[in-house]
């Protein structure tokens, strides 16, 4: 092995003070703005997948209810003496697969003689006062000629289990989600 010159770019390199040498050095810098880039990127990740999942449960279920609403719309539920449980299980047959019906759905059915009718006192409240889903339901479906409301309250628990993002507006971090329909009933007599 030949002894390095007193001038060779190694004996120079080996004295630059360490701080000079780190600076020159750009071998690491990929993974350092990766680093800064990386926690924002994954806020909007997860945010975009959140509220999709959101999005989609909303739109399920406001499509469960409008189909299912057509069996009071034509007056299958009151010929048939269908129950709320009954109306429930069709609502659930309709909804995804990841929605809880048994615990967190709550279906509600109201009849009046005209929209005017309708009002904040005539409905159920979907949370009782601790913000959590209330047990309270109403099933009315009514008679042929009248406007029906139905709605859906939904406990969304998934909101308190996605990362970076605070969906949650109920008292145990889920979201409650709504979807209503209202029409009048065809003259089925």
């Amino acid at each position: 092995m030949q002894p390095l010159s007193e001038a060779s770019p190694e004996r120079v390199r080996a004295r630059r003070p360490f701080l000079r040498r780190w600076r020159s050095d750009a071998s690491g810098t990929t993974a350092i703005e990766f680093a800064f880039v990386a926690g924002p990127f994954l806020m909007l990740l997860f945010g975009i997948m959140g509220v999709g999942l959101y999005f989609f449960t909303t739109f399920s279920l406001e499509n469960a209810v409008e189909r299912t609403g057509r069996l009071i719309r034509t007056g299958q539920v009151q010929q048939g003496g269908m129950t709320a449980q009954q109306f429930k299980e069709k609502v659930c047959e309709l909804a995804p697969a990841f929605v809880d019906c048994v615990n967190k759905l709550r279906v509600n059915v109201l009849n009046f003689p005209d929209s005017d009718a309708i009002g904040p006192g005539a409905m159920a409240e979907c949370l009782d006062a601790g913000g959590n889903l209330s047990d309270v339901t109403q099933f009315k479906p009514g008679d042929a000629d009248q406007v029906v409301l139905i709605w859906v309250c939904y406990e969304w628990s998934m909101a308190s289990k996605i990362p970076y993002l605070n969906l949650g507006n109920m008292g145990n971090g889920s979201r409650l989600i709504q979807a209503a329909t209202t029409f009048r009933t065809e003259p089925y007599n």
